[in-house]
């Protein structure tokens, strides 16, 4: 028996097989446009919301941050669910965790506690980590050449949710002030919602699992559970030079976007600009993350991972200098943020594709979970300092400080380079 027999499913044909791609590849569009819609709408307003509850423009920063840590916590107990049960299990509870985090945050402002309301502000991050564990569920079937672009795709799918949350964000606040909640937490009122429904539809419809497909369709000496453990997957990307490049590109490229975006909102505060104007920008720069994501993942199956990050450290090295430099012109602030999610998309979708390559089949979820853990909590440590960053400095001096970090990186993506072309093992 295969292992879809024993899920109760039937064995996947390989004529089926592109049918299947497609089928599963709509049902993880659909709740990336609603997952996606449901974190922007809430993450717009977070720094504004934190510093209104907080009282002190100092501890903004820790309401995004603590969203951040929250999906880096739950990273790998999502990726041992996914590793013993398949992506749909871990995807259902992480939009249910998401959406009581939602309705936590909401309860917090009304009480104004700011402890509460961090700590709805972590289990609101359970959403985060769902919509990037799908692009990971999008890998699973995927042929080696057209991973890239698989994994583009449905990060792609975010785009419309996520563009239009921000700028719904003020009717929300406006839809709950006659409950007596703040304008600023009504976002994450209809957040929750939004991720329930994301959970029924996964449970309902992605059926079978891509996961579990894909490893009933490989080969027998992949079957054995050991090679599928948490421990497996650490000990793969600690044997590939590749797995590693992988791993620090998505963690400093996401850790750049969350310190600065995050902030973006209270510097734009700071020269005059309003709710409906901070929800502009912050949708120009998600639409720079998640709208050009198919060009990205085309890009890299071409031109090779590689190439990729390199085109991700160009971006994201101008983006920082736009925004870091702009001062009061609203206009390069929003330049400066598109970039930055262009950067961002960039780096997300070589450095998954990259890991995805360079790990063995049956390691692959633990890898994926490591990954998405290292890349939220280096996130959070950045969100964190960010707020102090721009509280006893400046907005500027937070985008020099993100630019130091494209450093390492870059001479990381060098060094790897240079080793494949000079024949060194590079764990493929």
């Amino acid at each position: 028996m295969t292992a879809l027999d024993r899920q109760g499913a039937v064995p996947v044909s390989a004529e089926r097989l592109p049918a299947l791609r497609r089928r599963i590849s709509a049902v993880l569009i659909t709740t990336q446009i609603l997952g996606g819609l449901g974190v922007a709408t809430g993450i717009a307003l977070a720094s504004v919301l934190a510093k209104d509850v907080s009282g002190t423009e100092s501890l903004s920063g820790l309401a995004p941050t603590a969203t951040v840590a929250g999906t880096a916590v739950l990273s790998m107990p999502l990726a041992a669910l996914m590793t013993a049960r398949g992506r749909r299990p871990g995807l259902v509870l992480a939009y249910i965790i998401g959406a009581v985090g939602a309705a936590v945050t909401v309860v917090a402002a009304h009480l104004g506690s700011f402890p509460l309301l961090l700590a709805g502000m972590a289990a609101f991050g359970a959403a985060s980590s769902a919509n990037l564990q799908a692009r990971f569920a999008a890998a699973d079937l995927a042929e080696p050449e057209r991973r890239a672009q698989a994994i583009s795709l449905v990060v792609w799918a975010t785009t419309i949710g996520a563009v239009l949350g921000p700028n719904i964000a003020a009717p929300a606040g406006r839809s709950v002030t006659g409950l007596g909640i703040p304008a600023t937490a009504g976002p994450f009122l209809w957040a929750a919602g939004i991720f329930l429904i994301s959970a029924v539809v996964v449970a309902v419809l992605l059926r079978p699992d891509p996961l579990l497909t894909a490893r009933a369709l490989a080969p027998a000496e992949e079957q054995s559970p050991a090679a599928r453990s948490l421990r497996a997957g650490m000990t793969a990307v600690a044997a590939s030079p590749r797995a590693r490049l992988a791993v620090v590109t998505v963690a400093v490229a996401h850790t750049a976007m969350v310190s600065v975006m995050s902030m973006t909102p209270v510097d734009l505060a700071h020269h005059g600009a309003g709710i409906d104007l901070i929800g502009l920008v912050i949708s120009v720069h998600i639409a720079g993350m998640y709208a050009f994501a198919p060009l990205m993942g085309r890009l890299t199956d071409r031109l090779g991972r590689l190439s990729g990050i390199g085109l991700a450290v160009g971006l994201l090295a101008c983006a920082v200098f736009l925004a870091g430099t702009a001062g009061g012109s609203h206009g390069q602030t929003a330049g400066g943020l598109f970039v930055l999610g262009l950067g961002w998309s960039a780096a997300l979708v070589s450095g998954s594709a990259l890991l995805t390559d360079s790990v063995p089949q049956p390691a692959r979820a633990a890898a994926q979970g490591l990954s998405d853990l290292v890349m939220n909590a280096s996130a959070g440590i950045g969100g964190a300092a960010a707020g102090l960053v721009v509280a006893r400095a400046s907005y500027g001096w937070l985008n020099l400080a993100a630019a130091c970090l494209l450093l390492p990186l870059a001479a990381l993506a060098l060094l790897t380079r240079r080793g494949r072309a000079q024949g060194v093992p590079v764990g493929d």
